[in-house]
């Protein structure tokens, strides 16, 4: 194993560069190899010439894994097993990808992504033999066999500081105040930073809700004495009949967006309070990555290379019980991991007396 490649896929996130430092340092000082960044995950495989940059260890400064996002680029969009073309068609590109790593004259491969990513990339891997190692990547921190990705936990942090900023305009002017957080299919960032931030109501997709049981918690906190609410949702929850609401972009394609405004209106009506929310949207992805991400991605940057120089391919490094490990990928993206409804945190919320909107309130 002479030449590697890393390629940053999917979302960005908190901790990508921290993990592509790591890479690098690792795969030059310990096994003497060539390191390559390609830009813009595969659609930099698919350029000719080949889109990528040689790294060396003047690369691998300290302020590289300070930097948010990822310096080699990436892209959620453009599956190259059926690429969107100018006319309206799609096609198959998978084998340019593949060529762009035989022009590369890779040995290689570390991908950097989330569940989608990974399964695309093992799709090319195995069609092209390519010899493929991934590390996980996703701030909703769904995929299983780990118990954490890489972005998560910065993702987590900047929530619950944007409920520290809330609460108190919200005991000023005696709101209601409703924080939207990111979560395509999980809630473990509306969970973790809910407890974390204080917050009184909690929903998450993976416990259906009534609004008559969140709007009875908002009023029993006001005949307790108090003036104000913190509520954190999930951007995947739905309406109370389980209808999630989205928005429509200019392409026509939907996506999460207008679950916290929903709430907002029903609340009022409901509780007669005065009440105003905040999505907070791609601020949890960008931003300096804390220490935990740092130190995770790190971990996971050196454990991908020995996997490499020990010719250890198609597997995803892992978190688990204090220590990294690995799996086969195929294993790792198959599964889910959401919110365990049944869980320490979900009992910690009950047991702080947070509500979840549910019978159990």
């Amino acid at each position: 194993m002479k030449r590697l490649g890393i390629l940053t896929s999917g979302g960005d996130c908190a901790g990508l560069n921290a993990a592509i430092r790591a890479i690098t340092l690792r795969a030059i000082q310990q096994y003497a190899m060539e390191v390559y960044g390609i830009y813009q995950g595969t659609h930099g495989l698919m350029r000719r010439p080949v889109s990528a940059i040689k790294l060396d260890l003047s690369f691998c400064t300290g302020d590289l894994l300070r930097h948010g996002g990822t310096v080699l680029g990436t892209t959620n969009k453009g599956d190259p097993f059926a690429y969107p073309m100018l006319d309206g068609t799609v096609k198959n590109l998978s084998e340019e990808v593949i060529e762009g790593y035989r022009l590369l004259e890779l040995d290689a491969l570390i991908g950097i992504g989330g569940d989608g990513s990974q399964d695309i990339l093992r799709r090319l891997a195995q069609q092209g033999g390519l010899n493929l190692v991934t590390i996980p990547k996703t701030i909703d921190d769904d995929l299983s066999h780990t118990e954490h990705s890489i972005g998560f936990m910065t993702a987590v942090d900047v929530a619950t500081e944007a409920l520290d900023r809330l609460q108190p305009t919200a005991a000023s002017h005696d709101r209601v105040m409703i924080l939207e957080v990111m979560g395509r299919d999980a809630g473990h960032i509306a969970l973790a930073s809910g407890i974390a931030g204080g917050a009184d109501v909690i929903l998450i997709p993976e416990i259906p809700y009534l609004m008559n049981t969140v709007a009875q918690k908002i009023i029993s906190l006001r005949e307790e004495g108090r003036n104000f609410a913190l509520v954190v949702v999930s951007e995947a929850v739905g309406t109370e009949s389980g209808e999630k609401a989205k928005i429509m972009d200019l392409h026509g394609k939907s996506r999460y967006g207008g679950i916290s405004h929903y709430l907002a209106d029903r609340l009022t009506e409901l509780t007669g309070a005065e009440t105003r929310f905040t999505v907070l949207g791609h601020v949890q992805r960008g931003g300096q990555p804390i220490f935990q991400d740092r130190v995770l991605a790190s971990v996971f940057g050196v454990h991908a290379v020995d996997l490499i120089a020990q010719e250890k391919f198609d597997r995803m490094v892992t978190w688990q019980n204090r220590q990294v490990g690995d799996v086969p990928i195929k294993q790792a993206i198959e599964g889910y991991q959401a919110v365990d409804i049944h869980g320490a945190l979900v009992k910690t919320a009950r047991g702080l007396g947070i509500c979840f909107g549910d019978e159990n309130f």
